[in-house]
């Protein structure tokens, strides 16, 4: 699976490394009201965090226009038990000046079809 590194302010606060598999797909479950969204930037993604803790867990995205239809989604592998199996330092990625239509359109490519159920 792909790994990477985003440069936002975001994902270097959380040292996040994230990973999507676009040919597979992941559910997020959780207790209600265990999951925290947050958005910023171009406002179309929630990051999800744990409620008790802060943890950055992963993202997701409404993708209604897509080939994929629904919600797309990435893990921050930091936030698994498996996580000392990743690239310890993957690739970062700068993502600045991107406009919606491209940024929707790499996560069309890179990320998975996602559930959330908290």
């Amino acid at each position: 699976m792909r790994v990477g590194r985003c440069a936002c302010s975001f994902c270097r606060r959380h040292g996040a490394r994230t990973s999507g598999d676009p040919a597979g797909s992941v559910e997020f479950r959780a207790e209600p009201g265990s999951l925290s969204r947050y958005r910023f930037g171009l406002g179309i993604t929630d990051y999800l965090l744990c409620a008790k803790c802060g943890t950055y867990v992963g993202a997701v995205m409404a993708d209604e226009g897509g080939q994929k239809s629904g919600q797309l989604g990435i893990v921050n592998v930091n936030a698994l038990d498996i996580r000392d199996t990743f690239d310890p330092v993957p690739p970062l990625h700068v993502y600045d000046g991107e406009d919606e239509a491209r940024r929707r359109a790499r996560r069309r490519k890179f990320w998975m079809k996602t559930t959330v159920i908290a």
